[in-house]
C-alpha cells in the first residue's frame, strides 16, 4: 500500500471570535474550540483516507490560554499516523490579537478518526511516511496513545500493551 506524507494532509482553519461564540467572561466557549478543532481534523483525516470519517477518540487536549472576542483563530491539524481503518491527528491551535499584533498558543490535541466506505464499514486507510524529526516523534508516540485509549476504553488488556509497558521497564 502506498504512502503519503503529513504534509499531504495538512489543514490549516481559520476562524474569528464572535460574541456568540463566547462565554460571560468574552472568552470563547471550549465546546466551540472542540468543534472547530474537530473539523479541521476530521478535514484532514479524509483528505488523507479519500473517504468520510467518523471521530472516534479525543484525547490529551490542552487549554493553555483563554481565546478572547475578536481574536483570529488558527487551527492546524495533521494525520500522525494511522493503523489499519484509522487515523490519529494532531491538531494545534493559535489565536491573534489584530490590533496588537499578539499571537499566542492556546490548545492542542490528539483526535482519532475511523475512515469508511461507501456503505458505512470501516475501511483501509493509506500509511504515513513521517520526514521530520517532530513528525517522527508524534508518529512514534501514536502507538502508546493508540494502546492507552484501547486499555481505557476496555479494548485491550494492558498487559497486551507492549509500548506502554516498554516505558515502564
Amino acid at each position: 500500500m502506498s504512502t503519503k506524507t503529513p504534509k499531504e494532509s495538512e489543514v490549516t482553519m481559520t476562524e474569528i471570535v464572535l460574541p456568540n461564540d463566547t462565554n460571560t467572561l468574552h472568552n470563547l466557549r471550549g465546546g466551540k474550540i472542540l468543534h472547530w478543532m474537530d473539523i479541521a481534523s476530521a478535514i484532514a483525516a479524509g483528505k488523507h483516507s479519500n473517504a468520510v470519517v467518523v471521530t472516534a477518540s479525543v484525547d490529551n487536549v490542552s487549554f493553555e490560554n483563554p481565546i478572547k472576542l475578536g481574536d483570529v483563530v488558527t487551527i492546524t491539524a495533521k494525520v500522525t499516523r494511522t493503523f489499519n481503518t484509522s487515523l490519529e491527528t494532531y491538531i494545534e491551535v493559535w489565536a491573534e490579537n489584530l490590533p496588537t499584533q499578539t499571537r499566542y498558543h492556546c490548545n492542542k490535541a490528539y483526535y482519532t478518526f475511523v475512515a469508511l466506505d461507501s456503505n458505512g464499514k470501516p475501511k483501509k486507510v493509506t500509511g504515513i511516511s513521517p520526514e521530520t524529526d517532530e513528525e517522527k516523534k508524534h508518529f512514534d508516540g501514536a502507538q502508546r496513545r493508540r494502546e492507552l485509549r484501547l486499555v481505557l476504553a476496555g479494548r485491550m488488556k494492558a498487559s497486551e500493551a507492549k509500548e506502554l509497558k516498554e516505558l515502564f521497564q
